[in-house]
């Protein structure tokens, strides 16, 4: 009994003097750390030669506040405004070019020397077998035709340009020819000449033109066609190069 009430009052005791002295154990901790404090302080004024002033007896000295480190300021990130960049513009250059000027360069004129050449006397030379004898245009002749004008063949119009024709001449048939006439003729055979070569020819105040050679004897080479077309008979050249006879049809046409 007396041990379970011993106990507590024990420690009820213990308690009491523990509060009672903790304030003095404080007080002399506090005068301790001062002391320290200040002995420190007047080593550092003896060093540097420097006469210090006592700190006040009566003053407890401040504790040393540890320096309280700020925390780090977060910026908050800045949004940046979108740049509107404008494009200077672009004007186009026109260039011109000069005008290219077109030099014209005059050639001299050649001066044409005339060279006079000998003269010559002309050859006759025949024409080959075969090749066409070409003369120049010659001067419409004046014909007086034999014979009476009347009608004595039949019309010649119309024969072919190519080969053989037909006409009539006092109810005799002959051939009619307008290019290519072949005749025999001294024992050979003779090509006559195109009739262009023969030329146009003048009755009374009418100009005739060659159209046709017609294979009639001179007896029946003639009179007038029914178109109109007069029968002449005349000697013509010959491709081989001798003169014939030949009945040749002029027209007032070619």
């Amino acid at each position: 009994m007396i041990n379970k009430m011993g106990l507590p009052l024990f420690s009820a005791g213990l308690f009491a003097a523990t509060v009672l002295f903790a304030p003095c154990a404080a007080n002399a901790a506090q005068g301790g750390s001062a002391a320290t404090i200040e002995f420190s302080a007047q080593q550092e004024q003896q060093h540097k030669g420097k006469p210090q002033k006592a700190a006040p007896a009566g003053r407890p000295a401040q504790p040393r506040v540890a320096p309280q480190r700020a925390a780090p300021r977060v910026a908050a990130p800045q949004r940046a405004a979108p740049r509107t960049v404008t494009q200077p513009k672009v004007t186009s250059r026109v260039v011109r070019q000069p005008k290219a000027t077109s030099h014209t360069v005059t050639q001299p004129k050649a001066t044409s020397r005339a060279v006079r050449q000998p003269k010559t006397t002309p050859k006759t030379v025949a024409p080959a077998a075969g090749r066409k004898v070409v003369s120049p245009a010659v001067a419409p002749r004046v014909v007086t035709p034999r014979g009476a004008r009347t009608v004595t063949a039949s019309r010649l119009r119309g024969v072919p340009a190519r080969g053989a024709g037909r006409t009539v001449i006092r109810g005799q048939n002959y051939s009619v020819w307008r290019s290519g006439y072949r005749v025999r003729h001294g024992g050979g055979w003779r090509t006559v000449a195109a009739l262009s070569v023969l030329g146009a020819i003048v009755i009374g105040s009418s100009r005739f033109y060659p159209y046709a050679y017609v294979s009639a004897p001179a007896p029946y080479c003639e009179g007038l066609t029914e178109d109109g077309c007069q029968l002449v008979w005349q000697d013509v050249q010959t491709i081989e190069g001798d003169v014939i006879p030949q009945c040749v049809a002029y027209c007032p046409w070619q």
